[in-house]
C-alpha cells in the first residue's frame, strides 16, 4: 500500500471513530509524542471548525474546559464552548481572551484561504501563527503549551525565534497524519516563560 493511501486510511478511521475530520490524529500523535495536555487543562482552541481536534482535546482534559474559536460555524460539541469571530480582529481577540481567562494550553490549526501563490500562503499561514502566538503570550499561564500549524518557507525560521523567546522548549515536528505533499509543520512549544516574545 502507498504511503498515500496508508495516510488517507485516517479520513476512514476519523469517520469510524466518529471524528469530524482526519485532523485530529494529526494532535493524537503530537500529544503522544510531546504530552500537550494534562487532565483538568483550560484549553483554547483557535481555528477550531469543523471541531476534531477539540473533540480530541476534551477528551483528554475534560468538560467544560474547552474553548473553540473559529470564522466559520462549528457543530456543538458536548463539554466544548464556542465562539465565533477572526482572531485577527483584535476586538474578537480580546474578548477571546476575556472569556478564557488563563489557559494551560493554546492550539491552533488557523490556515489562511488559499491562493495558489506559495510565498502568498506562506506568509498569511505565518501571520496567523503570530496571531496564535500572541494570544498564547497574553493568556497562558506559565509553563503552558502551545501547538500551532504553519507553512514552510522563508519566515519560518524567524517565527521559531519569536516562539523560542516564548517558551522554553520549541519543536518543529510534522506527524504521520500530515500528508507528503503537505508543506505544513506544527509548532510545539512547552513551558510557557511567562514573557512576551
Amino acid at each position: 500500500m502507498s504511503a498515500y493511501r496508508r495516510k488517507d486510511g485516517y479520513y476512514k478511521k476519523a469517520k469510524e471513530e466518529g471524528y469530524r475530520s482526519r485532523a485530529v490524529y494529526k494532535l493524537k500523535q503530537i500529544d503522544e509524542k510531546f504530552n500537550v495536555f494534562q487532565e483538568g487543562d483550560v484549553v483554547v482552541d483557535l481555528g477550531g471548525s469543523p471541531g476534531s481536534w477539540s473533540q480530541y482535546a476534551v477528551e483528554r482534559v475534560g468538560e467544560g474546559n474547552v474553548l473553540a474559536v473559529d470564522k466559520q460555524d462549528m457543530r456543538d460539541i458536548e463539554g466544548v464552548s464556542f465562539q465565533k469571530g477572526d482572531m485577527t480582529d483584535e476586538v474578537f481577540a480580546r474578548k477571546v481572551s476575556i472569556i478564557s481567562g488563563d489557559v494551560d494550553v493554546v492550539i491552533s490549526d488557523m490556515s489562511p484561504d488559499l491562493t495558489g501563490n506559495y510565498e502568498m500562503d506562506h506568509a498569511r499561514s505565518v501571520y496567523l501563527a503570530e496571531q496564535a502566538l500572541r494570544f498564547s503570550c497574553a493568556n497562558l499561564r506559565e509553563n503552558g503549551n502551545f501547538v500551532v500549524k504553519v507553512f514552510q518557507g522563508k519566515e519560518f525560521k524567524d517565527f521559531m525565534k519569536q516562539a523560542e523567546r516564548a517558551f522554553r522548549s520549541v519543536y518543529g515536528h510534522s506527524p504521520e497524519a500530515s500528508r507528503e505533499s503537505s508543506s505544513e509543520m506544527y509548532i510545539i512549544g512547552k513551558g510557557f516563560r511567562g514573557v512576551k516574545p
